[in-house]
C-alpha cells in the first residue's frame, strides 16, 4: 500500500524535473506581490527618508507648540515611527491565521490589501496636514498588513502547490520578500523618491502592490485543501485543482487531499494554544520556534549594521555607499532565486544546514578581519567579501527555507495556528533584536559575531539531529516521520493505526471512484 503512494512520482508527468504550469507560476506572482513583497518593501523604504522625517518632526513640533523639539524627544518619536511597524506586524501575525480560516486564504489576502491602502493614505497625507501622528498610525497599519501577509502567503502557496514542486513554489515567499527589499532600496535613492520633496510619495507607494494584488488575485481559485478539508466542498476543490494543475494531473492531488481529509476525521482548525498541549505536534512546534528564532537571531542584522563601516574601510566614499548597498539587495534576490531552483533537487535539510554552517564560517572570518582591520591593507576587502558571503549563505539557507518547512511540518487543521505561532515568535524576535542589538554592539564591538556564530552552529546541529527530509513527501508522510520523536516507543503503534486507516481510506477512494 505504501509503495503505491510513491509510484506516481515515477511517471514522467509528475517527476521532480517538471516545471510548474503557467497558472501556478502566475498564482505565486499574484499572491507574492501583495504578500511578502509588502514586508520587504516597507522594511526597506523607511531608511531613505530618515533625515527628511526628522526635519518634518522638528518643523511640525515648532509650528504646533512654538518651541524647538529637543534631541531626546526627537529620538523617541523616530523610534516610535520605526518600531511601531514591528508591533503592527505582531498584531497581524496574531490575526492572520484566524483571517485565513474565516475568509479563506485568498479572501484573507484580498482583505489585507484594504489595510495597506488605508495605511498608504495616512502616510501620504501626514506631511501636507502636518500630523506626524498619521505617519505613526500608517506605519502601524502597514505593519499589520505585513504580518498578515507573512502568515497567509506561505500558507496559501504551500496548499495549492503539488508536492514535487512545493519547495520551489513556496520559495516565492522569500523571492518576493527580497524583491521588495531591493525595490525599496532602488525607489528610495535620492534621485527617485528618496529626496526631500518626494518622501511622502515614497511611503504611500505601498498602495501600488496592494492595488496590483486586488486586480490579479481574484482570477485565481481558493486553496483546494481549504475548500475540501475546511469547507467540505469537493466540487469546488476539484475545479480549483483543475485550474492549478490541469485536467490530466489534478486527480493525484485530489486523492492526496482526500487522504489527508480522511485522516483528520473532520477535525476543526485548531487554536494556537491547543498546539502547545498536543503531544502529536510537540517536536514540530519546537522545530518551528527554534528555526524562526534562529533566522531572526542569526546575525543578519549585525551584518547590515557593519556593512557601511566595512565599505568605508574598503575605500568607498560615503556618497556611493547607498549604491553599493544595492549589491546586498541583489545578492539576496539571486540567492532566493537559486534556492528556489535547488530546493526540490537538493532537499531542504542540505540547504538550510549548509547555510547555517557557512554563516558560522563567515562570522568567524569576519570577527578576525574586523579585529585586524588596520593591520594589513587587504583585510578590509576580506571583510567586504565576508559581508556579501554571509548574505548569500543566509539567502540560500535560513532566509528561504524556514517558511517552507513551517508549511510542511503540519497537517491542515494545525497549519494556520502554527503560522500564527511562528509569526508571533518572528516579530517578537525581530523587535527584541532591534531593541538589544545596539547594546550588544556597543558592549562587544566586532566580537558580537562570536555570539552569532555560536547561535548558527547550534541551530544547524538541531536541524541535523531533529528535522527529517521533507522533499517529495506528503503532509501525512512528514507527520509519520515526526511520530517517532513525539511518541517514542509508541510510534510503532501509531504507525499501525495509520496503516489501517490508510487501508480503509484507499478502499473508500476506490468505492467513490
Amino acid at each position: 500500500m505504501l509503495r503505491m503512494e510513491h509510484q506516481p512520482l515515477l511517471r514522467g508527468s509528475s517527476s521532480p524535473c517538471k516545471l510548474p504550469s503557467w497558472t501556478l507560476f502566475l498564482a505565486v506572482c499574484a499572491v507574492g506581490i501583495g504578500g511578502t513583497f509588502q514586508y520587504g518593501y516597507n522594511v526597506s523604504i523607511i531608511n531613505a527618508p530618515t533625515q527628511h522625517i526628522h526635519k518634518f518632526l522638528n518643523e511640525t513640533w515648532s509650528s504646533r507648540y512654538h518651541r524647538e523639539l529637543n534631541a531626546d524627544l526627537l529620538t523617541f518619536l523616530w523610534s516610535v515611527i520605526a518600531s511601531i511597524f514591528s508591533l503592527g506586524g505582531l498584531c497581524g501575525a496574531l490575526i492572520g491565521g484566524s483571517m485565513a480560516i474565516r475568509l479563506g486564504r485568498k479572501g484573507a489576502l484580498l482583505m489585507n490589501n484594504v489595510i495597506a491602502i488605508l495605511a498608504s493614505i495616512l502616510m501620504g497625507i501626514s506631511f501636507p496636514t502636518g500630523l506626524f501622528e498619521l505617519l505613526i498610525a500608517g506605519r502601524f497599519l502597514i505593519g499589520i498588513n505585513s504580518g498578515v501577509g507573512l502568515c497567509v502567503q506561505p500558507l496559501y502557496i504551500g496548499e495549492f502547490a503539488p508536492k514535487h514542486l512545493r519547495g520551489g513554489l513556496a520559495m516565492g515567499t522569500s523571492i518576493f520578500l527580497t524583491g521588495g527589499i531591493l525595490t525599496g532600496q532602488i525607489i528610495g535613492l535620492r534621485e527617485l523618491l528618496g529626496g526631500e520633496k518626494h518622501w511622502p510619495l515614497l511611503l504611500s507607494s505601498s498602495c501600488i502592490p496592494a492595488l496590483a494584488q486586488l486586480l490579479f488575485l481574484p482570477w485565481f481559485p481558493e486553496s483546494p485543501r481549504y475548500l475540501l478539508i475546511d469547507r467540505g466542498d469537493e466540487l469546488s476543490c476539484a475545479k480549483a485543482l483543475k485550474r492549478f494543475h490541469g485536467s490530466s494531473e489534478y486527480r493525484r492531488e485530489l486523492e492526496d487531499i482526500q487522504r489527508e481529509c480522511f485522516a483528520l476525521e473532520g477535525e476543526k482548525p485548531r487554536k494556537p494554544w491547543q498546539l502547545f498541549t498536543d503531544p502529536a505536534v510537540r517536536w514540530q512546534l519546537i522545530t518551528v520556534i527554534v528555526m524562526t528564532m534562529g533566522q531572526q537571531l542569526s546575525g543578519i542584522n549585525a551584518i547590515y549594521f557593519y556593512a557601511t563601516y566595512v565599505f568605508e574601510q574598503a575605500g568607498i566614499v560615503a556618497e556611493k555607499i547607498p549604491y553599493v548597498t544595492l549589491g546586498t539587495g541583489v545578492c539576496e534576490c539571486l540567492t532566493a532565486l537559486s534556492c528556489g531552483l535547488l530546493i526540490d533537487y537538493v532537499g531542504r535539510r542540505c540547504l538550510i544546514i549548509g547555510g547555517y554552517l557557512l554563516m558560522t564560517l563567515w562570522c568567524t572570518v569576519l570577527t578576525f578581519s574586523l579585529t585586524y582591520q588596520e593591520l594589513y591593507s587587504w583585510v578590509p576587502y576580506m571583510s567586504m567579501m565576508c559581508v556579501f558571503a554571509f548574505i548569500l549563505s543566509f539567502g540560500l539557507g535560513p532566509g528561504g527555507i524556514t517558511n517552507t518547512l513551517t508549511a510542511e511540518l503540519f497537517v491542515q487543521s494545525s497549519r494556520p495556528a502554527a503560522y500564527m505561532i511562528a509569526g508571533t515568535v518572528s516579530w517578537i524576535s525581530f523587535f527584541t533584536v532591534g531593541m538589544l542589538f545596539p547594546f550588544i554592539v556597543n558592549g562587544l564591538k566586532q566580537y558580537c559575531f562570536v555570539v552569532f556564530l555560536l547561535e548558527c552552529f547550534f541551530v544547524a546541529a538541531f536541524i541535523f539531529l531533529i528535522i527529517p527530509e521533507t522533499k517529495n513527501k506528503s503532509f501525512l508522510e512528514i507527520k509519520k516521520e515526526f511520530n517517532k520523536l513525539n511518541f517514542g516507543k509508541n510510534a510503532r503503534k501509531k504507525e499501525t493505526e495509520l496503516y489501517e486507516r490508510r487501508q480503509l481510506q484507499d478502499e473508500f477512494l476506490k468505492v467513490s471512484a
